[in-house]
């Protein structure tokens, strides 16, 4: 049996409870024993996962959307995205994010990795997808969304990123990757949808 070199950094639960249980996210408190043999409480959110789409308009535009968030109060520019529902594939919830939020099917779809948001509170993870050969059709957003959906040159969206016009942080994540893929720095493996 290997021993894991990352063990003096473990923590392990020894007792756990519910603080809270909504529809679409739980609170929690665990205690954990460390790696000195102490304790300590961890509280924590349990998040059912999410995607991050980047859909790519042409060699130097990308669609993005404004939205108002109410736990910020204002209304954010950023990337289409949406939370997995139970069992749901992350391909097939990216695919359905980005039509029933922007009316957009794509022919071909890349999985470029994967974001943990707030890794100190936490257990959400973003699957990020790049989208192209975008083809607009009608959307379909639930029906207490309410979204505009815009088109950005690479150039202002960076712009935006670096001024504050946006500041969403897993928008800011995919401003890193939409960089690396433009530039060819990055490769993604491309599948049809």
């Amino acid at each position: 049996m290997s021993d894991n070199p990352d063990r003096h950094l473990l923590e392990t639960c020894v007792a756990s409870e519910i603080l809270c249980e909504g529809s679409f996210l739980k609170g929690r408190r665990d205690t954990v024993r460390m790696p000195d043999g102490s304790t300590s409480a961890r509280e924590y959110i349990i998040h059912p996962g999410a995607v991050v789409i980047i859909p790519l308009l042409d060699e130097a535009h990308v669609l993005l959307e404004r939205q108002f968030r109410y736990p910020v109060g204002q209304v954010m520019t950023e990337f289409p995205a949406g939370k997995l529902e139970a069992g749901e594939d992350p391909l097939r919830c990216a695919q359905r994010e980005l039509l029933e939020e922007t009316g957009h099917t794509a022919e071909q779809w890349a999985h470029a990795g994967a974001l943990h948001l707030a890794i100190a509170y936490s257990t959400e993870i973003i699957h990020i997808f790049f989208a192209r050969g975008l083809q607009a059709g009608q959307r379909h957003l639930d029906a207490d969304e309410f979204l505009d959906v815009c088109t950005l040159s690479d150039a202002d969206f960076s712009a935006a990123c670096r001024q504050g016009g946006v500041t969403d942080a897993k928008t800011l994540s995919c401003a890193l990757w939409l960089q690396n893929v433009r530039s060819g720095a990055w490769a993604l493996d491309w599948r049809p949808a």
